[in-house]
């Protein structure tokens, strides 16, 4: 049983869904958990489009992963999660960290109580996965022997910067600071939890996202029982990577 946390509002539903999918077919048993324990919902314009003007086919979630979405949101698991407070991780064999980058996700990002729970996952050496913006949630969890981040020994990779700020300028005439969750970057903030900035992967760059016969612009760092990928673009490998680890240990 894994357990998938999400904020009240904000998600990114491909690095959710996608993952959720692919684990569902697979019998893996699935508990979602949020701040008030009511449903989460995704940052819809990453469902719509809405906003992106010519940019919508590039930014927009793809469709494949909008159907995986709207099959997840019907089912049982999701429409009954359980609150933050509530998790209790001897129960479960992993977390799967995803990411967004609406300001929605901040309930989840700055949540002491998730990131206390995060820190249990490490400490008990239980599968960790993180994608995008919840590496950041990974990277503020802190290990309660060192008071340092328990991604400080790890290798890990993220939401690049040249990722972040590109989609940034892309739409900041009339978005403004939509992909701007903070003024710092996220490869920033996770390489600063990290005893060397060289723990940070970046892999070669590309503007193709994988799919589940194609794993060639993706990126998945695995580094003992934490595994990281850097955008929706890695979704579908990061799942599979996920499924592998989760074999291994149970």
């Amino acid at each position: 049983m894994i357990l998938i946390p999400l904020p009240r509002y904000g998600f990114d539903p491909t690095e959710a869904a996608v993952p959720w999918k692919y684990l569902s077919e697979r019998g893996v048993k699935i508990v979602f958990a949020t701040p008030d324990g009511k449903p989460a919902a995704t940052d819809e314009r990453l469902i719509t489009g809405e906003g992106f003007g010519p940019f919508k086919k590039f930014l927009m979630a793809a469709p494949e992963a909008i159907a995986a979405y709207r099959e997840m949101v019907r089912s049982s698991a999701f429409q009954q999660p359980i609150q933050y407070t509530a998790i209790a991780t001897e129960k479960y064999t992993a977390i799967l960290l995803p990411g967004g980058h609406d300001k929605g996700m901040k309930t989840y990002l700055e949540s002491s109580v998730l990131q206390g729970k995060v820190a249990e996952f490490f400490a008990y050496q239980k599968l960790v996965g993180a994608i995008c913006h919840g590496t950041v949630l990974a990277a503020r969890a802190t290990d309660q022997q060192t008071k340092r981040s328990v991604l400080y020994e790890y290798q890990t990779t993220g939401l690049l910067k040249n990722q972040e700020m590109g989609a940034y300028y892309l739409t900041a005439l009339w978005l403004k600071d939509y992909y701007r969750t903070y003024p710092v970057t996220v490869e920033a903030e996770v390489k600063s939890a990290l005893r060397s900035s060289t723990q940070f992967h970046t892999g070669k760059f590309s503007l193709g996202r994988d799919s589940e016969t194609d794993e060639s612009p993706a990126l998945v760092v695995e580094d003992r029982n934490y595994l990281s990928a850097r955008w929706p673009g890695d979704a579908h490998t990061f799942a599979k990577r996920f499924f592998q680890q989760l074999q291994k240990m149970e």
